[in-house]
């Protein structure tokens, strides 16, 4: 074990009518999480967040499981379409969907038939590259289920990869909103970029925060970007409101993605889905090992070792603690989720954009 403390009616039609839906299963969770912890109030908001969109989840949810069944008969029962029908069917926050859908709901048009093809187009990219990490990262788990990697084989959960990344460009090129194919391409190749700097880093123990923060914007943050801009353009909100809409899902990015590292290190397995270090042993460096090597550099030798698989991790939760590298890294999601914040000050008032707010806290308070 590492290291693990105690617990820290719509306001706009819908242009393309959907039926009524129970309220988003993970944003009540985190509605009963939040009064758990004495978030009463910040539970209540997340209890107004799923009345508002449970409906735009929804139907993105039943696109998302409609995608194999829609393909000709011949194709159904292929490898790929079984490995990518096996990622889907595990679920997910579908955080970068509700993002685009809360930034629709912030125009005039709200959330159409348009938005909702932006905001399955963004799941599948992200899907996409889950079935791709697992296959590089050697991934065994993926949400507390065999990786599809381990059901169907290496290459088709590659192909099936790429099978949801080319439905998202579709989906993108028929919802017909300017710009926004060639933005998702843009951040498609940040995306990769960013891969490459963490492939090329693998195994490589060192304090380097601006390399952590270069492959996050590039992997994390950028198809967040990318998910509030495009929802702000099928809503029908002007360019400067979308790009206030970017810069809050790029701080939102980073901010979810130091919880996650602190979860890799400090979670709860049962709640994350995956088991303690799995990023270290994967050789990757985490905000919070970064710290703690800048405090301490003498621990560089334990962390290579750990990695190696070499070293148990309980003298690494010792130094965590030591350090307090695990709360440098939830106050560095705090501040991201307060920049986020700030972003929105320049965007229509109303349940969106308190929706919105509501977000960005949540992020920072998730376990899993």
């Amino acid at each position: 074990m590492y290291v693990r403390t105690a617990p820290t009616q719509r306001t706009q039609p819908l242009s393309d009518p959907i039926p009524d839906a129970p309220a988003d299963p993970l944003l009540a969770r985190l509605a009963t999480l939040c009064e758990g912890r004495g978030l009463a109030a910040l539970g209540a908001r997340l209890g107004e967040l799923a009345d508002l969109v449970s409906g735009d989840l929804s139907a993105c949810e039943a696109e998302l499981a409609a995608i194999a069944p829609h393909l000709p008969p011949d194709r159904r029962a292929s490898l790929v379409a079984r490995a990518g029908g096996h990622l889907l069917d595990l679920g997910g926050k579908r955080l970068r969907p509700l993002c685009v859908a809360l930034a629709a709901r912030l125009g005039d048009r709200g959330f159409d038939s348009a938005a909702r093809a932006l905001a399955v187009a963004v799941e599948l990219v992200h899907g996409a590259t889950l079935l791709h990490d697992d296959v590089v990262d050697l991934g065994e788990t993926r949400r507390g289920a065999p990786a599809a990697r381990m059901v169907y084989g290496n290459a088709a959960a590659i192909f099936a990869g790429d099978w949801l990344l080319i439905d998202a460009l579709r989906r993108v090129r028929r919802a017909r909103v300017p710009g926004t194919l060639d933005r998702l391409l843009d951040v498609i190749d940040e995306m990769i970029f960013a891969e490459s700097v963490q492939l090329e880093r693998r195994g490589r123990v060192d304090a380097d925060r601006g390399a952590w923060l270069r492959i996050v914007e590039g992997k994390t943050a950028a198809l967040f970007r990318w998910a509030m801009w495009a929802g702000g353009r099928a809503g029908g909100l002007d360019e400067d409101a979308c790009a206030a809409l970017e810069r809050f899902g790029l701080h939102l990015g980073v901010a979810f993605q130091a919880i996650d590292d602190v979860l890799d290190l400090d979670g709860d397995p049962q709640a994350t889905g995956k088991s303690l270090g799995g990023d270290l042993r994967e050789g990757k460096m985490t905000h919070p090992l970064v710290v703690a090597l800048e405090t301490e550099p003498t621990l560089a030798p334990l962390v290579a070792a750990i990695a190696r698989g070499e070293a148990g991790g309980e003298a690494l939760g010792a130094a965590l603690e030591r350090t307090g590298a695990l709360e440098a890294t939830r106050a560095l999601a705090r501040a991201r989720a307060g920049e986020a914040l700030a972003a929105l000050g320049a965007l229509p008032r109303g349940r969106a954009r308190d929706a919105l707010a509501t977000v960005a806290q949540a992020a920072v308070e998730r376990d899993r």
